[in-house]
């Protein structure tokens, strides 16, 4: 009897002998023999369906059209059903397809046969990757859309001590019925969808409001009646492994989550208010990709000095900013950038938000006393060639760096400054001798984050005088230019925004710097002498993106007005 390996080894895919050793490991293991073979890589999946297919007289789709995804017929059946079968209902030319990753699973088409009543749908195969992504992208747009209200009524009819203590796999998964479970998983589902990068829960008088920070702006999102409080924080304070019992001491925790394959940290922090607790939570996905030097928005020139600066072999480069303006994305950039299997390089960080590949990362943790000086000290015992550290929060910190650099390392850093010359003046206040900074500072970068036009709804308009007039030195320029404004619409949830990109200002230590540092000059004359070596400041950076058509004038003024 001609089986499927039997048909693999006629079309020299595999051999007859690893038919043997791939029945025994997958005897031995548990396993399939589709599963055994594409663990040990001997054919992709493509290649196994498109076999599978040929041999059971069935079709194979690589992918899916746009045409067949119906996301009303997919939720019909619940998210459990269709990932344990592997299976997804699809809209074909002529009626309901059932796409599926295993050919014997031909016997659940009966139960479609019953839900749809109708006519038993055709199968086709589809990669394994393909139906579970299907899955989520339903079951995600089902939730994004399903109805707050229908939820909250539910949690009238149904009262609100039903939260369960078990921490959720998928929340996309998560079947439960408890109404405020429900309502939770909805919010942070909402969220992630959205790209928020916080959630705020706050309690008030007589209601609840729920904020998304989106693109580094608050907007409101729900409002609760205020007696779902406190069943809302429990049930986040359960999943991030807190005491449910203590309402009067500021808490902090974290909650791992997965929303259709994507994982998700969040960093939990509640605190006790007049009229309940307030809840924050900071959205990390951990399958963020670490930017290039050339996706961060740098111009031609500058990006020609960040190659520069972060290919010296020794010293000190700061990158300055408010919280939440790009500085670590920036940096790891740059480390990616120079990474290389000839640099050691190590990170000292709180938290570790990117993971690196190549390079050794430290989370600093006060509790057993790993602070970042501590760390620092044992980093340099570690023959690093370059060093990042987090943040320099102290002189024992500084100290620590300026010496690294000193020795011969390589040093990426930053602090919380206005301006990329406030960096001297911030590290000399801290006790740094400006000898020492003088001869180890090699470039400071200040920047901040201005928010995208919606391409889908930015007006085009001419500019005026008095529109331009506090843009300093760019004013000139920007008169009656067609230049481009928010307007809202659908695709950015009427804010005229979309995504985010950073505004640079570019500070290299020049020899009369130097001097000046040596002097203990003020902010304001390192600054002006930056400019005459041909410094671009961030406001002059963010005309020349509002003069690309990329943000708008106000929205540069909002972020570089210092």
């Amino acid at each position: 009897m001609r089986t499927l390996e039997h048909a693999l080894v006629a079309k020299h895919l595999i051999t007859a002998d690893d038919i043997v050793w791939l029945d025994q490991e997958a005897s031995e293991q548990g396993k399939t023999f589709e599963e055994v073979v594409l663990e040990n890589e001997l054919l992709t999946e493509i290649q196994f369906k498109s076999a599978q297919a040929e041999f059971y007289g069935l079709e194979m789709l690589a992918a899916v059209s746009e045409e067949m995804v119906d996301t009303e017929l997919i939720c019909r059946f619940t998210i459990t059903y269709l990932k344990k079968h592997q299976i997804v209902p699809l809209r074909g030319a002529e009626g309901v397809v059932v796409g599926m990753a295993d050919p014997y699973s031909l016997k659940v088409l009966n139960d479609f046969s019953l839900l749809l009543g109708g006519g038993t749908p055709s199968p086709v195969l589809l990669p394994r990757n393909v139906i579970t992504g299907l899955i989520n992208r339903a079951f995600g747009d089902f939730q994004e859309d399903a109805n707050v209200s229908d939820v909250l009524n539910d949690a009238n009819d149904l009262g609100l001590d039903e939260i369960d203590e078990d921490t959720l796999n998928d929340l996309l998964d998560d079947t439960s019925d408890a109404p405020l479970i429900k309502l939770v998983n909805m919010v942070l589902t909402q969220a992630v969808r959205a790209g928020a990068s916080d959630v705020h829960i706050e309690p008030f008088k007589d209601f609840l409001r729920v904020r998304f920070r989106l693109d580094g702006v608050l907007y409101n999102k729900h409002s609760f009646d205020k007696r779902f409080s406190a069943a809302i924080v429990s049930r986040i304070k359960i999943l991030a492994k807190l005491n449910i019992a203590e309402k009067r001491l500021p808490q902090d925790g974290r909650i791992a989550l997965i929303l259709g394959g994507r994982e998700v940290d969040l960093r939990v922090s509640t605190l006790p208010t007049s009229h309940g607790e307030r809840v924050v939570m900071r959205l990390l996905e951990k399958t963020s990709r670490v930017l290039n030097l050339t996706e961060l928005g740098l111009g031609s020139a500058d990006l020609e000095i960040m190659k520069k600066v972060t290919r010296i072999a020794h010293g000190i480069i700061l990158v300055t900013g408010p919280t939440g303006s790009g500085k670590t994305t920036s940096l790891y950039a740059a480390l990616s950038d120079i990474n290389s299997p000839d640099k050691n390089i190590m990170t000292i960080e709180d938290p570790v938000e990117y993971q690196l590949e190549g390079v050794g990362q430290i989370q600093v943790n006060q509790k057993t006393g790993l602070t970042f000086a501590a760390g620092l000290r044992s980093i340099v015992r570690q023959d690093p060639d370059v060093i990042l550290i987090g943040e320099i929060r102290d002189k024992e910190t500084a100290d620590i760096a300026i010496q690294s650099a000193l020795t011969g390392h390589l040093v990426f850093s930053t602090l919380h400054t206005n301006d990329a010359a406030s960096a001297v003046t911030r590290l000399i206040d801290m006790g740094v001798e400006p000898f020492l900074l003088s001869s180890v500072l090699r470039a400071v970068v200040a920047q901040r984050l201005v928010r995208i036009l919606c391409p889908h709804c930015k007006e085009a308009y001419t500019a005026a005088a008095e529109v331009v007039a506090e843009c300093g030195e760019m004013a000139s320029k920007m008169e009656n230019q067609t230049l481009h404004r928010a307007a809202g619409c659908p695709h950015c949830m009427d804010t005229g925004y979309k995504g985010r990109q950073a505004v640079y200002e570019i500070m290299q230590i020049s020899d009369p710097i130097k001097s000046m540092i040596l002097k203990n000059a003020d902010s304001n004359q390192i600054r002006r002498e930056s400019i005459v070596d041909g410094m671009r400041t961030l406001k002059g950076d963010g005309c020349l993106k509002v003069l690309s058509g990329v943000t708008s004038v106000a929205e540069v003024l909002r972020v570089s007005n210092l």
